[in-house]
């Protein structure tokens, strides 16, 4: 090989030892990456435990640690020592193990999920406007769900996540196919690709609720495009906390390929990426983790758009650091969209997506301006 051809190689490594590990104006020193996420870890056990406390009718920690207690059976090893738990009314019981607890549990693992596959999405795509819905993930799902709904399908048990969740694939199936007939798949291709499915599916959608969607069924309908946890079950715990942790965890372990494919995809692969392959296995376990949490929650907007964004100016651009780190964000931030979601106008509840296009929106602009400040 001539020494020329070496330039784009060598400069590829250069540029990832030299690469930052944290943004400007991040907190520097060894220990800072640890304590940012023991901070946000707190802050989301904080966030959690205030969700199950807030509400139209507020309860106190006292009551919520009786009901924990007794439905996780922590009341017989407390028995022996002499600190017999009292159970709760039904009601209010009620309120905490069946209404509450799922409700904060599901949007932390969604806005975990969501934020984790932001930044992934962003790294692949190159493109800092991309978020886990840009392949037409929520719009086919969108579309599986309002025929659903429409059809009256919803009152079968769990066939309305079944069919978000199938919409969502085939909607990732058909942007890759067809980012795919058009050449070799690239981040632009790509990108093309999944918003013609995208308009395309939307269309679909709009059409059925013009034509079809009456009465009771719209606002059911426009709840879900909207975003909502409020049906959230421990079943919606279960399907959104182990699609989180399992597929969350793998995209986590990524970092490093990441990091490479932030140089380019020349520069990726002569790092050693086998730049098709782990994009195809990337983007599958992107589309995977989305349709399974857009199945429980419905659309829910911003939330991979803007936390992956507002955690890199602590942790800078390394994504050991800022995928963790952004699931912890990301979790904490839609349990107080929700909660603010519930209690803002009570008795009557927004749907949760309004809540985070309306902090999103100008937390996006904030950064953008943040950002031409610092260019």
């Amino acid at each position: 090989m001539s020494a020329p051809s070496r330039v784009v190689p060598d400069r590829a490594r250069r540029d990832q030892d030299r690469a930052p590990a944290r943004a400007p104006g991040a907190t520097t020193g060894a220990n800072g990456p640890v304590a940012a996420g023991i901070a946000l870890g707190g802050v989301l056990v904080a966030s959690v435990l205030a969700a199950v406390l807030i509400g139209p009718a507020d309860l106190s920690a006292a009551e919520v640690g009786r009901s924990l207690a007794t439905h996780l059976r922590l009341d017989l090893l407390l028995e022996p020592l002499g600190l017999g738990v009292e159970p709760l009314s039904p009601i209010r019981d009620g309120m905490v193990w069946h209404l509450r607890a799922p409700r904060a549990l599901t949007a932390a693992a969604v806005g975990a999920g969501l934020a984790v596959c932001g930044v992934v999405m962003q790294s692949l795509t190159r493109n800092p406007l991309a978020d886990p819905y840009l392949l037409g993930l929520s719009s086919g799902a969108s579309l599986g769900a309002v025929l659903v709904l429409v059809t009256g399908g919803a009152a079968v048990l769990a066939l309305l996540p079944v069919a978000a969740f199938g919409g969502a694939v085939l909607a990732l199936a058909a942007a890759l196919g067809l980012a795919g007939a058009l050449g070799q798949v690239t981040p632009t291709r790509t990108v093309l690709a999944g918003l013609a499915i995208s308009q395309m599916c939307a269309a679909a959608v709009s059409f059925v609720i013009f034509w079809s969607v009456k009465g009771d069924a719209f606002r059911e309908v426009m709840s879900w495009l909207m975003g909502s946890v409020g049906s959230a079950t421990w079943v919606s715990v279960a399907v959104t906390g182990a699609a989180t942790l399992v597929l969350g965890t793998g995209l986590m372990l990524s970092g490093s390929v990441l990091d490479a494919f932030t140089f380019g995809e020349s520069a990726a692969a002569t790092l050693g990426v086998d730049v098709q392959r782990v994009r195809w296995a990337l983007l599958v376990a992107v589309a995977l983790l989305t349709g399974a949490l857009v199945s429980q929650s419905g659309s829910i907007g911003f939330v991979g758009l803007i936390l992956p964004h507002a955690v890199r100016l602590v942790t800078g651009a390394r994504h050991r650091l800022l995928l963790p780190l952004s699931a912890l964000a990301g979790a904490s931030f839609l349990v107080w969209a929700d909660t603010l979601a519930r209690t803002l106008f009570a008795p009557r509840e927004l749907p949760v997506g309004i809540v985070t296009a309306a902090v999103g929106a100008p937390v996006f602009a904030f950064l953008l301006w943040k950002g031409r400040a610092r260019a």
